[in-house]
């Protein structure tokens, strides 16, 4: 199959012929038919995951068509239409008794502890416990934008988040994450402000329902700003992005029993990223993190999107071809991107 490999970390990837992968007993192998664009690629590529081991094939967002199927699988055949979380859980260890598959004690995440979607075909491990069917009418390159940017807001507003009708919520980076987030809690009713350095993310994020849109890059301090349009401070805020500076703004940006979720991944030098937490004790704010969405806990979400509550398929601006992909992962480092872009590999 033809695959993005890259050899070293932050040096140019290339497509190249590759050996098939084949189903563990208890998973599937997926013709990937799409697979979005994410900066935690270019955080896999860039070395700041120590889960990849060289060569590498990054990917962890698809859809596709389920090809070959292994002894154990039960639920799935060859010919089922897929996506899947872009944490594999597999579906045995306490957090997973417990539901909380997206933090499973041994997962497994396609395109960091294995070879990814950037690819003609890909492996996925537990497959009865992981996959998600594609609904009737939905696009391979909406269902690809679900496994981890939209699930992931989806969980980090809803569930983490605990949005409420009528709440300030701040959203820092309208990239993919960002403006999934911005539509979902416009959609539950709250007023949202979205922050970005990007007009063109901005401008997405008003069409999908920011009630405020502010550019950071015109303002030295984001947090007052956003104090400022909410009046006092959001109730909920996310960093969407991941960087220790949208970290802080948007900590600093609650009010009083304020919280925040950080969805965004911060690498840096020291493993650690600096939180304002003289603010969150006497204020007493919350700081919780999201962690994608397992996949049963798909159902209300894919059930607000058959409704037309939200469109997932708006948010895909770009579509590209595989040979277009390692260029386009090396941009993400300059320009994180407003929307989605999806690779369609056979395209």
């Amino acid at each position: 199959m033809r695959a993005v490999v890259f050899e070293r970390f932050g040096e140019p990837a290339e497509v190249r012929e590759v050996a098939d992968p084949r189903p563990a007993e208890h998973g599937v192998v997926v013709r990937v038919e799409a697979t979005g664009l994410c900066r935690s690629d270019w955080h896999a590529w860039q070395g700041h995951d120590p889960d990849i081991t060289l060569p590498h094939v990054p990917g962890h967002e698809l859809a596709g068509v389920v090809e070959a199927v292994g002894a154990r699988v039960a639920d799935w055949r060859p010919g089922d239409r897929v996506t899947v979380p872009f944490v594999c859980a597999c579906g045995t260890c306490p957090a997973c008794a417990a539901g909380d598959q997206q933090v499973c004690e041994r997962q497994t995440q396609p395109g960091f502890t294995h070879w990814g979607s950037f690819a003609e075909y890909v492996a996925l491990d537990h497959a009865d416990v992981n996959l998600v069917a594609v609904p009737d009418g939905m696009t391979s390159a909406t269902a690809a934008s679900l496994g981890c940017r939209f699930a992931t807001a989806f969980r980090a507003v809803v569930r983490q988040g605990r949005v409420a009708a009528g709440e300030w919520v701040a959203v820092h980076g309208c990239g993919g994450v960002g403006l999934s987030a911005v539509m979902i809690a416009a959609a539950a009713g709250a007023r949202v402000v979205a922050v970005d350095v990007s007009p063109r993310a901005l401008e997405l994020a008003r069409k999908f329902g920011a009630a405020e849109c502010f550019d950071a890059g015109r303002a030295q301090d984001t947090a007052a700003a956003v104090r400022e349009l909410t009046g006092g401070g959001a109730h909920l805020s996310l960093d969407a992005l991941g960087s220790p500076a949208t970290c802080a703004a948007s900590v600093d940006g609650l009010r009083r029993r304020g919280r925040h979720v950080q969805v965004g991944l911060l690498p840096s030098a020291t493993g650690t990223t600096p939180v304002p937490m003289a603010r969150v004790i006497a204020l007493e704010l919350e700081v919780l993190g999201s962690h994608g969405m397992a996949a049963h806990t798909y159902p209300p979400m894919l059930e607000l999107v058959r409704a037309g509550t939200l469109r997932p398929d708006l948010l895909v601006t770009s579509t590209l071809p595989l040979a277009a992909a390692p260029d386009a992962l090396a941009a993400l480092g300059d320009a994180p991107g407003a929307g989605v872009t999806v690779i369609e590999p056979w395209g």
